[in-house]
């Protein structure tokens, strides 16, 4: 939909299909209070005032239901909206969907109503971009930060640093223009300037890295010969038997990954055992790649190795290949030998001994990634526009220690505002909201 196509009326199921005890049909444009009107028992419908009855069709009662009218701008696209609230069984909201459709509404894009929220100027772009991740949270504490920007910290925090940069910018260009009646600003007073708005926005991108970890979350690999107790420490700490754990060797041939919620998304990935001999068949080789690969591309890998038996030649060889990566060393099977092994973190699947102290060691990396205190959550998009906009003012910051011409330094200015402008939405262009909503679920 083009930013300057006049709007029409909307709908679309806004709760996932399924058997539940509620769903929900939004309707959205002029028209929303007409449609609802032909398909309610009840007329004259009231903003802010519930109404309770049934939804028919051509008198043929379809659900009894409970409708929430919303007049604009007081919604949440800023236009008339309807919501009715219908019993949760698909075909039930379905059947209802169809009927408002066919009354003259058309199906809502991939996060139609969130754009409109946008253009109608009821949530700047960074809080538009805030419902998706909230909506799409991994993890509890990816939840409460995406709340943050969705109340507008972060759009809060832009203007701030747009409102310094434009100031200085005024003063540059009433110099400029208007040089018999305006002194042209003091070279250190624009040092002092850039130098803070630097400042200011080196504290937002220094949450990059945490932003992109809560957002993606974190890979572990468990990696280590076969028959080292992988599988187990796998199932262990998912707390379900979800891999084959047998006594022979190459049991596990692919990789397995399973998902946990500790603060931070965990994608714990079970591997193939890692050997190098000639019983070595096709499909166990090319598992042996793919655990390869997969401790490569881990934020953390574990590795493993059976203390009751020590470690070899083979063990030290996987243990180099993951030298330079995060990683911890376990030794398994600890009940079985007398004295606790060094350099590594003792336990035994078989026992549970030492699991908890792993789990605790394995969260206290994991929580390293990413800070639960940091103060803004980012993506890639706002990241680039700006260490863009960081580019500009360092150069404005240069010009103005060289002491070059301050009509010059304003050229910098401004394309740093342009770049702030597109954090929020102030510039946009059409390629680039389609980007945003069509990564949104219908309905939202």
């Amino acid at each position: 939909m083009n930013i300057t196509q006049e709007f029409d009326t909307i709908a679309a199921i806004a709760t996932p299909l399924g058997t539940g005890g509620v769903g929900v049909i939004r309707i959205s444009g002029d028209t929303a209070f007409d449609i609802a009107e032909k398909i309610f028992s009840k007329n004259n419908l009231t903003a802010g005032k519930i109404a309770h009855g049934w939804i028919h069709d051509n008198g043929k009662k379809i659900d009894e239901v409970i409708v929430l009218p919303f007049k604009n701008p007081h919604s949440y696209t800023g236009e008339d909206v309807i919501e009715i609230h219908c019993h949760g069984g698909i075909n039930v909201v379905r059947n209802i969907l169809d009927l408002v459709l066919k009354n003259g509404a058309r199906t809502a894009e991939r996060g139609e109503f969130t754009k409109r929220a946008f253009l109608n100027k009821k949530l700047d772009l960074s809080q538009a971009e805030a419902v998706a991740d909230l909506i799409h949270a991994k993890t509890r504490n990816f939840a409460v930060q995406s709340a943050k920007n969705l109340s507008g910290v972060l759009g809060e925090k832009i203007s701030e640093i747009k409102k310094d940069i434009f100031e200085v910018l005024s003063k540059i260009i009433a110099g400029i223009d208007f040089p018999e009646d305006v002194a042209e600003p003091e070279y250190s007073y624009l040092i002092e300037s850039f130098e803070k708005s630097l400042k200011e926005i080196d504290s937002i991108l220094s949450c990059a890295k945490s932003s992109d970890i809560l957002r993606q979350g974190v890979k572990i690999a468990i990696v280590g010969k076969p028959n080292v107790g992988k599988s187990s420490l796998f199932n262990k700490l998912l707390n379900v038997q979800r891999a084959i754990v047998t006594d022979i060797a190459g049991t596990t041939r692919d990789v397995i990954k399973e998902n946990l919620d500790w603060d931070v998304a965990i994608t714990l990935i079970d591997t193939a055992g890692i050997r190098e001999n000639d019983e070595v068949g096709k499909v166990e080789e090319i598992g042996i790649e793919y655990s390869k690969q997969s401790a490569d591309e881990a934020e953390l890998v574990l590795f493993i190795y059976d203390a009751s038996r020590g470690m070899n030649d083979e063990d030290r060889a996987i243990l180099d290949l993951i030298k330079n990566k995060n990683h911890l060393t376990i030794a398994n099977k600890c009940d079985l030998i007398e004295k606790p092994a060094e350099n590594a973190i003792n336990i035994s699947v078989e026992t549970g001994m030492g699991i908890e102290d792993l789990k605790n060691k394995i969260k206290e990396i994991v929580c390293n990634f990413s800070s639960e205190d940091m103060e803004f959550i980012t993506n890639k998009r706002q990241q680039d526009c700006l260490s863009k906009c960081r580019e500009s003012l360092s150069q404005a910051l240069d010009a103005a220690n060289a002491g070059e011409l301050q009509d010059l330094i304003s050229i910098d200015l401004k394309s740093a505002l342009l770049f702030l402008d597109e954090i929020t939405g102030e510039v946009i262009t059409d390629e680039i909201l389609e980007n945003i909503f069509s990564h949104f679920c219908i309905g939202k």
